[in-house]
């Protein structure tokens, strides 16, 4: 099965292009849904951050309070390294699980920070989703409701588009309408399923 990696920075559009190939039939695994998995209540993910950061970072609930941790790694490198030696060795082992349950020409799996775990190396083709900076903005600041700065520090936390470029096998632009884009992913689609020795049914 042909392991597809797709990565872009925040407000790229990935989330699009993935349920893109999700009307092709196409399997669908995406870290950010296993990493909000792995650290739901009673999870042992969830108990090793509370050791790691303190209770601060639940809310009243018990469930873990996303905004707080953010804030909290993106303004000390140290427990940055430390959020990501708990969170993703965990997240790989639930996603190598999966793919084993797999069967499939080929699989997509959103992984957006693949240049920055080196995660390509998991993979056998690298997607990126690809557009402008001020696109990225905007859109985030339309979806979430962030504050430019908070954008930004989030963008400067991330890598580069020219660093992810260059581990791309594949690039999508997504800077048009939603056509544009479903018009990329059919393409792609198809030499993916001659990559993977399938034919385009």
């Amino acid at each position: 099965m042909l392991k597809i990696g797709l990565t872009g920075g925040i407000g790229s559009g990935k989330s699009t292009v993935a349920r893109l190939f999700q009307r092709h039939g196409v399997p669908v695994i995406d870290t950010d849904e296993i990493a909000r998995d792995l650290v739901r209540p009673g999870r042992p993910a969830l108990r090793a951050l509370v050791d790691a950061f303190g209770p601060d970072i639940l809310t009243a609930d018990g469930e873990l309070d996303r905004a707080r941790l953010r804030e909290i790694a993106f303004n000390d490198p140290a427990a940055k390294a430390r959020l990501e030696a708990i969170l993703h060795p965990r997240i790989f082992s639930e996603l190598e699980r999966r793919l084993q349950a797999l069967e499939a020409p080929y699989v997509i799996i959103a992984i957006p920070l693949l240049v920055e775990t080196g995660a390509w190396g998991r993979v056998d083709r690298v997607l990126v989703v690809d557009c402008p900076e001020a696109l990225q903005i905007e859109r985030v600041r339309r979806r979430d409701g962030w504050d430019e700065a908070l954008i930004r520090r989030v963008l400067a936390s991330q890598a580069g588009r020219l660093e992810r470029l260059a581990v791309a096998d594949d690039v999508i632009v997504n800077d048009r309408d939603l056509a544009h884009l479903a018009r990329q992913v059919a393409e792609l689609h198809r030499l993916y399923l001659r990559l993977s020795g399938t034919d385009d049914p």
